[in-house]
């Protein structure tokens, strides 16, 4: 240990007192030391000092608490002191806008989260709520510090509290660059975004030697909980990034999307309309034969602004696509069944994905599109047994508890209860619009038409040819927009042409928007 890391030293003289300040600002800037450093790098890793100032815009970043210290004593910690005490931590800006960060630091301790390591990231989020303004948690720690016992633990709680209050509050996104497990991982999960790193970064409540003693299976850290399983496998991460800078990168990106906190809106960025802003390409989109499929991000791409769309969870139930966007400058979330998976067939993990989504747009004032091509729930014994009427009823729950302007579009099939659940009028959505390409029924033709006229087409010398007749027969009658547009289910038959000027016009018509809710201290949503 330095001697002016020493808690009780103290120099005498004007000089010596300067002296031993510019001592103590460089020594914490060197963190662990150099060899630490160049370990660090050494794996392919950024240090935390790196890391922020990636991140901040340049020399905006103020650090906070640069000289805090453990006050363990313990198993030699009394011995070993280190100004920051593995993690970095303050406030600046990102494209001039504030944001809080905290970077863990892998050089001090092995980013270990010890008492006042908890407090110094506690402090910052406090600050955060006070001001209105996002949390960012650059993550690369080893744990809990194990020397510390409890007052370790008790401060990943303290984090963890904050995390829930400030859920809702201040957008709070979490970057894993490094190691991230045991109680660790916990207040990345309560967050709103999660972030990884492939090959260097890795999440888990319980490592792979543990996993080998419990279970007997043999597995890696990688292929337990590295950016590629948590991004395509669990969901637990929602972007996979190639490397610290891409992730960095990402998270500047992600921020434009979002306000300051739940009192404000995304900004808004300078859109000059053109004198058409139709697409015609969207005409041609939905193939003729309606079992055909398509990529509804084809239709996202033809109605929001050029190279606006950022996708979430891309990799994860692709059966359903989520993600930021802006029309004419304004943010938006976007929900689309996605036809060239599964059908667009809404399952368990889709509809967990999408609530997800859609509560966290709603938290934060970011208006929603949903684009319908759902040909019902995904029937069978595994989606059953795993929850399929608890997950559906949260995609439901979130669209109709969500208070924030709701447009949808329906593209091609809504079929059955995935038409109600899909953000249809019955459940609070502002505008509804169709394509005439639209099917809006209980079931697709074939099905419909075997159980209606079971008996017609029994009966039938030929009983093929009697189904054609009737399948047909639906087709015609229900196989459209129009029995709901009848009824004011759906506000408008339009063009594919001519979504993007409707949305535009929509989007703006519903800046205002105020919806009462009932007087409830939260509703239960089914978990």
């Amino acid at each position: 240990m330095n001697e002016t890391n020493k808690p009780n030293y103290t120099p005498t003289g004007k000089e010596g007192k300067v002296e031993l300040l510019k001592k103590k600002n460089a020594e914490a800037l060197l963190g662990g030391g150099e060899k630490r450093i160049e370990a660090q790098h050494k794996k392919g890793k950024l240090t935390a000092r790196e890391r922020i100032e990636l991140l901040m815009d340049e020399g905006s970043f103020q650090e906070i608490d640069k000289f805090v210290m453990h006050r363990a004593k313990d198993f030699g910690l009394d011995k070993e002191h280190y100004l920051g005490d593995g993690v970095v931590t303050g406030y600046g800006e990102v494209n001039g806008r504030l944001v809080y960060v905290f970077s863990q630091d892998f050089t001090v301790f092995g980013g270990s989260l010890s008492e006042t390591h908890a407090e110094k990231i506690c402090k910052i989020m406090d600050m955060a709520m006070k001001n209105g303004a996002p949390v960012i948690g650059l993550n690369d720690s080893g744990g809990a510090r194990i020397q510390e016992g409890v007052n370790s633990l008790g401060g990943y709680a303290d984090i963890f509290y904050r995390n829930t209050l400030a859920s809702g509050v201040v957008p709070q996104i979490s970057a894993i660059m490094g190691p991230c497990a045991g109680g660790a991982v916990y207040s990345p999960a309560i967050t709103d975004f999660i972030l990884m790193v492939e090959n260097t970064s890795y999440m888990f409540v319980t490592g792979p030697n543990v996993v080998k003693t419990v279970t007997q299976e043999t597995v890696t850290a990688e292929e337990l909980g590295g950016a590629s399983a948590h991004s395509t496998k669990s969901g637990v991460t929602h972007f996979a990034c190639a490397n610290e800078l891409a992730c960095i990168q990402h998270i500047k990106k992600l921020l434009s999307y979002m306000p300051q906190n739940c009192e404000e809106i995304a900004p808004i960025y300078p859109y000059e309309m053109a004198d058409d802003e139709r697409r015609k390409e969207l005409d041609d989109l939905i193939p003729e034969n309606p079992n055909q499929p398509y990529d509804i991000r084809d239709a996202v791409k033809g109605i929001v602004d050029e190279d606006s769309f950022l996708e979430v969870h891309e990799n994860y139930a692709d059966n359903i696509v989520v993600g930021f966007a802006r029309i004419a400058g304004r943010s938006i979330g976007i929900v689309g069944n996605q036809p060239q998976s599964m059908a667009g067939v809404l399952d368990n993990h889709a509809s967990t994905k999408a609530a997800r989504f859609v509560r966290t747009c709603d938290s934060f004032n970011v208006p929603l599109l949903v684009l319908v091509d759902v040909p019902g729930f995904l029937p069978g014994t595994d989606q059953e047994w795993n929850g399929i009427i608890s997950n559906g009823a949260k995609l439901l729950y979130a669209f109709s508890e969500a208070t924030v302007p709701r447009i949808t579009v329906i593209t091609r099939k809504a079929y059955g209860g995935a038409y109600d659940v899909m953000n249809s009028k019955h459940i609070g959505a502002d505008l509804n619009f169709a394509w005439p390409s639209a099917e809006i029924a209980v079931m697709g033709a074939k099905g419909a038409a075997e159980i209606i006229f079971k008996r017609e087409i029994a009966e039938a010398d030929d009983s093929e040819a009697k189904l054609q007749e009737k399948v047909d027969e639906y087709t015609a009658k229900f196989a459209n927009p129009y029995r709901a547009a009848h009824r004011g289910f759906i506000d408008e038959v339009i063009m594919p042409s001519e979504t993007r000027m409707k949305l535009i016009k929509a989007f703006k018509m519903l800046e205002n928007k105020v919806d009462k809710i009932p007087r409830k201290k939260h509703g239960n949503i089914p978990l």
